[in-house]
């Protein structure tokens, strides 16, 4: 039930999404769009009030619950930046607004940019794992809370991977520019 609740959660967060950036553009009214983007976090509200109460109620500590905390934490750290993406996409498509800006892709600007994302990422992290050790704590009853441990694990070690795979890799093996011709340059002289 818990992960149906998930899957329902991140689509009414997208659904608010959409609704609030077409009301504010095709619609052209910006204060139900306002509205509506900023009713987003009552979607986590709702799958943390869940979470509780099934908890509460004498519930053992499931995948899912280590699903809702990590879904609970990374929105946190990046509901907003997702918000801000879809918002210039549809500024850029439907109001006239300046196409969006591309991350950089190659040197030191792309390596700033995965550090960026990553520790954005190690928020969304801390925030889990401190949902996930309140639950812990809430519940009290170590056989019942043993899967919250194991999704901190999960998500330390996924944390990690990233570490290396992204910011540390582009840091230290930078991905550099494609050459370009020297006749592309034009002719010089």
């Amino acid at each position: 039930m818990l992960v149906a609740l998930i899957v329902a959660c991140e689509v009414a967060f997208w659904l608010l999404i959409a609704a609030g950036l077409v009301a504010r553009y095709p619609l052209r009214l910006p204060r139900v769009g306002a509205a509506l983007l900023m009713a987003v976090p009552a979607v986590d509200l709702v799958l943390l009030a869940a979470t509780t109460i099934d908890l509460r109620r004498g519930g053992e500590a499931t995948a899912a619950h280590g699903l809702a905390a990590a879904y609970l934490g990374f929105t946190v750290a990046f509901g907003h930046r997702m918000v801000r993406w879809a918002d210039v996409r549809f500024a850029h498509r439907f109001a006239g607004g300046p196409p969006p800006v591309r991350p950089p892709r190659y040197g030191l600007a792309r390596a700033r940019h995965e550090w960026r994302d990553w520790a954005r990422g190690l928020l969304g992290w801390a925030v889990a794992c401190a949902l996930l050790l309140g639950g812990i704590a809430f519940v009290g009853d170590a056989d019942r809370t043993q899967e919250l441990w194991e999704w901190i694990g999960r998500l330390s070690l996924a944390m990690a991977a990233w570490l290396v795979f992204g910011p540390l890799a582009y840091t230290v093996f930078p991905k550099r520019e494609p050459r370009r011709p020297d006749n592309a340059m034009g002719p010089t002289g």
